[in-house]
């Protein structure tokens, strides 16, 4: 081989080394070589890191289904109790409800998420339609959050409360006295559409018209992302809030159980406490995950060096732990029955009359049907026996009046 050869040789193994080298980081991207500062690179990693993971598209459309199915019967029934059945007109009542709604609202989101994942992680509204969907999911979830810290709040202030404040504390606005509850309320949602206007119409680092729910840089747009942490800090606000006020109220029932165990409601103290805890359990385990893992999430958004493989992790963690946030919606309706003792034996006897009339009016059926066949069965030859003259459509009273004269007008003599 001539000298002239050998150089050619090595040309060509360098070449190609040098492009196999550079199709390897522009595929990987690892933190150390992959910064978003160039736009060349830029564009590569959002190009190659953009892709979601397959792996759970149809276990989300399946769950997500899932949970749409049953928390729809279960928070129409509780709405269907709160407002036709539960008479009473307390604080905890309206709080209820109004969790319900949200709940409602949440749950009218999730069959766009469904079709997003059987499609293929496909989206054909676009960009438009992708923000109202994603950021009116959030901002019901975060409602039910808000409407759940302020039930543990009005019962703690029932509790310490005396006189007017064991009734329901009045709040007096425009010239008129109204419910706490309600004003509560009608802040909450206000402030809520007043916050999701603005994360609507912002727009994103990138608009994808063919995608949704995925990973989003917020490079540009780091206003919605210092949002999601304020979120964040509110939720875990709420935690710690809940957490007080549920414990006090545990305490308090606690120590008037057992120091007074002769007090007709001792044992039903000890219940209640038992099913404060119980309520902030499902809390925990519903949203604790997910509010745990969101600061790293909103902190990889904002990141200028992250890897494909850490992106695709962290996606991969966010929607798993949504998946537990989203599930609360079904478990939602058992924590109104939880709360409100006369809820759920209204709830519990309205169903207990229903079913029973129920299964009454079919043994009823089947009772009657059953003595029907036996007399149409049985009647033909009591009446050949008894008289067999007598015309098909006098059997019936025939055997009446044969019946009545036997009984009444057999004189005594005839017995001997």
């Amino acid at each position: 081989m001539t000298t002239s050869a050998l150089f050619t040789l090595s040309g060509l193994i360098s070449d190609s080394n040098s492009s196999t080298s550079s199709l390897y980081s522009a595929s990987s991207l690892p933190p150390s070589s992959s910064p978003f500062h160039n736009s060349t690179t830029d564009f590569q990693n959002q190009t190659v890191c953009s892709a979601e993971d397959e792996a759970l598209r149809w276990p989300l459309a399946v769950l997500y289904s899932l949970f749409f199915l049953f928390g729809l019967v279960g928070n129409l029934f509780a709405l269907w109790v709160f407002l036709f059945l539960h008479a009473s007109r307390n604080s905890v009542r309206v709080f209820l409800i109004n969790c319900a709604v949200a709940d409602l609202v949440l749950l009218a989101f999730l069959p766009f998420r469904v079709f997003y994942h059987i499609n293929g992680n496909k989206w054909v509204l676009g960009s438009v339609a992708c923000k109202a969907v994603g950021n009116l999911f959030y901002m019901n979830m975060y409602i039910s959050i808000a409407l759940l810290g302020l039930i543990s709040l009005d019962r703690y202030l029932r509790l310490k409360g005396k006189g007017k404040a064991r009734r329901g504390m009045r709040i007096r606005l425009c010239g008129r006295s109204w419910p706490w509850s309600w004003v509560a309320c009608g802040v909450l949602w206000g402030f809520s559409l007043m916050a999701v206007v603005p994360m609507i119409a912002t727009a994103e680092d990138k608009e994808n018209n063919n995608k949704c729910f995925q990973y989003k840089q917020r490079n540009i747009a780091k206003g919605k992302a210092y949002f999601n942490g304020v979120l964040v800090l509110m939720f875990w606000l709420i935690f710690f809030m809940m957490v007080a006020s549920y414990a006090r109220v545990a305490a308090q029932l606690l120590k008037v159980s057992r120091d007074k165990p002769d007090l007709p409601n001792a044992q039903r103290y000890q219940r209640t406490a038992k099913k404060s805890f119980f309520v902030l359990f499902l809390f925990t385990v519903c949203f604790g995950p997910y509010h745990a893992f969101r600061p790293v999430y909103i902190l990889s958004q904002l990141s200028q060096t992250i890897s494909c493989d850490y992106l695709h992790l962290v996606d991969r963690t966010n929607e798993v732990m949504l998946l537990f946030s989203a599930f609360n919606s079904c478990l939602d309706p058992v924590m109104y029955f939880l709360l409100s003792g006369s809820v759920r034996k209204t709830a519990l006897r309205t169903l207990g009359d229903r079913l029973g009339n129920r299964l009454r009016s079919l043994n009823d059926v089947t009772f009657n049907s059953s003595t029907v066949d036996y007399r149409r069965s049985s009647a033909p030859n009591l009446e050949v026996n008894r008289v067999s003259n007598t015309p098909r459509s006098s059997i019936c009273a025939s055997n009446t009046t044969l019946r009545r004269t036997d009984m009444t007008t057999l004189p005594p003599t005839r017995q001997k």
